[in-house]
């Protein structure tokens, strides 16, 4: 099953390369698809655009998993039994990755299951490096490759 992450902003430099390498050691498993709403708006006006362009490129019938400092923090361990249970169950699994102000009440709504990286926030393009990490790390934990330490 191929994953989908949704995110908004385009990513340069170093955050770009670290994408693209964890999206080579993925092998096409996961595809990533970039948006961005104007940046002339003020915040809110921004957060209402960039609901609709997630929630307009969500798949049909997909689980969507929102990524949100609110979100439910977990282990790497917990992060890939849980990857593993929603690929098995779902046809289409989707990660939404909203912009710097947020997302709306109404993204979180549509998502089935909300994941935090801890208390602290992280800026929405560094997310997206450390999103690919733990697909690849939640990958190489059900193998049993050592690249995971407890």
């Amino acid at each position: 099953m191929k994953t989908l992450i949704l995110a908004l902003g385009k990513l340069r430099g170093g955050e770009a390369e670290w994408c693209d390498e964890y999206l080579k050691r993925l092998k096409g498993s996961v595809t990533v698809k970039e948006m961005a709403a104007s940046k002339n708006l003020p915040p809110e006006a921004t957060q209402k655009a960039e609901a609709e362009l997630l929630l307009n490129a969500i798949p049909p019938k997909s689980f969507v998993v929102l990524l949100d400092e609110r979100g439910k923090d977990m282990t790497s361990r917990d992060f890939a039994a849980k990857l593993t249970l929603w690929q098995e169950q779902n046809d289409q699994l989707v990660f939404l990755i909203g912009g710097a102000d947020g997302v709306t009440d109404k993204v979180r709504q549509a998502a089935k299951a909300t994941i935090g990286f801890g208390k602290l926030t992280w800026p929405h393009r560094l997310v997206r490096v450390m999103l690919l990490e733990q697909f690849y790390r939640a990958q190489q934990i059900n193998v049993g490759h050592p690249y995971h330490r407890d």
